[in-house]
Formats: structure tokens, sequence, C-alpha cells
């Protein structure tokens, strides 16, 4: 017997404990369990990876290059479930801070992300991301540019 898809508020805490753990620069084992294996895909404005290999290498870049970061979830629009999979809408406000030596101080981030996730219910019904896409960032007044 099929599993009933998860509640939208279920997907909405789901999306924000995603933010919650790269906010804190979770070790890279427990982000395991918010993706699937060799057929995640994630788009990001400096590139795509494919699989765990490179989402590791993504995660130790940004780990070591951003601080400070604040993931604020604005809205999440959970599409229709189909197979067990369903398509994300999510709007997230990130800001951080970032420094490029020798400079002598940091400087400030802020952007409103438009993002298109797919995510899939596992066996044991836990959700986890498929695609993710970042479709577009908007800077917030006074930001530097990445």
């Amino acid at each position: 017997m099929a599993r009933p898809a998860p509640s939208d508020r279920t997907v909405e805490e789901w999306v924000a404990n995603w933010y919650r753990a790269l906010d804190r620069h979770d070790d890279i084992e427990t982000l395991w369990d918010y993706l699937t294996g060799d057929d995640l895909t994630m788009v990001f404005p400096e590139g795509t990876s494919h699989g765990h290999g490179d989402f590791r290498k993504w995660y130790e870049t940004v780990t070591n290059r951003f601080f400070d970061e604040q993931h604020t979830v604005t809205s999440v629009e959970v599409g229709p479930w189909r197979d067990g999979a369903a398509p994300l809408k999510v709007v997230v406000n990130w800001q951080a801070k970032i420094w490029d030596p020798p400079a002598a101080r940091s400087e400030w981030l802020g952007f409103d992300a438009y993002q298109s996730w797919e995510v899939v219910t596992g066996p044991a019904g836990d959700l986890r991301i498929r695609k993710y896409v970042v479709d577009r960032l908007d800077p917030m007044p006074g930001s530097r540019s990445l």
C-alpha cells in the first residue's frame, strides 16, 4: 500500500530544517539525509552538481566562503504528488557575510533566491531533494554581488 503524500505543512517544515542545517554548516553526513544519491542534480549560479561527490565539493567551497548565514524561507508552493514525487517552488531570503583577503572587513550579501525543486519520498516516507535549481537571485539593496 502506498504511503499518503506528506502534508504541505510537513514539506514546509522540512524545507526550513534544510536551510537551518545549511546556516549551521552542519556536517556533510547530516545533509545526506536530505538528498537522493546518484540521481541528485543541483543547479547553482556558479554551476551544476550531480550526485554526492559534486555536492560535497560545492558544500566545502561555500562553507569556507560564506559565514553568518541566515536563510529565511518566505514561501513554499507544493505541486501535485505523482509517483512519490512533487515539484516545489521555494523562495528564500539568504543573507551572509563574505571576506576576500586581504580586505580589512567582511562584506554583507543579501538575496531573494527563487528556486524550483523536485522532492521524492523514500521507502520510509522521508523526504529527499532530487532536483534543486536556483532560477534567479534578486539582490537586496546594498548587497555586494556574488
